[in-house]
């Protein structure tokens, strides 16, 4: 059976398989101690609002991400009381978006 991770992770990451879950976690690490707001901007872009004093761990988990699935743009706005993050993917990487994107959504309300 598929897990939840498994269903929205493309075939183009490459991550080895094993070491997903554990990218998924910080992920959701973020979203639980620093993702203040979300919005989608459109289909392939998605734009989050997180605390300033993530910024070290959130350029670092991008950098990483960006390593292993290229397709993925990442754009950080620094600010002086949020942190933004502009998330870009295309068309054919939506459901990759989603994913996040719900991930998110349940990381602020847990």
């Amino acid at each position: 059976m598929a897990t939840s991770e498994e269903t929205w992770v493309p075939q183009a990451c490459t991550l080895p398989t094993p070491e997903r879950p554990l990218r998924v976690a910080e992920f959701d690490q973020l979203f639980a101690t620093a993702l203040r707001g979300q919005q989608r901007l459109s289909p392939t872009e998605l734009r989050w609002e997180l605390d300033p004093d993530a910024e070290p761990m959130l350029r670092d988990l991008t950098s990483r991400e960006t390593a292993c699935c290229s397709f993925f743009i990442f754009t950080i706005s620094p600010g002086t009381s949020e942190l933004r993050l502009d998330v870009r993917v295309p068309a054919n990487y939506v459901q990759v978006l989603d994913g996040l994107a719900a991930r998110a959504t349940a990381g602020m309300a847990g």
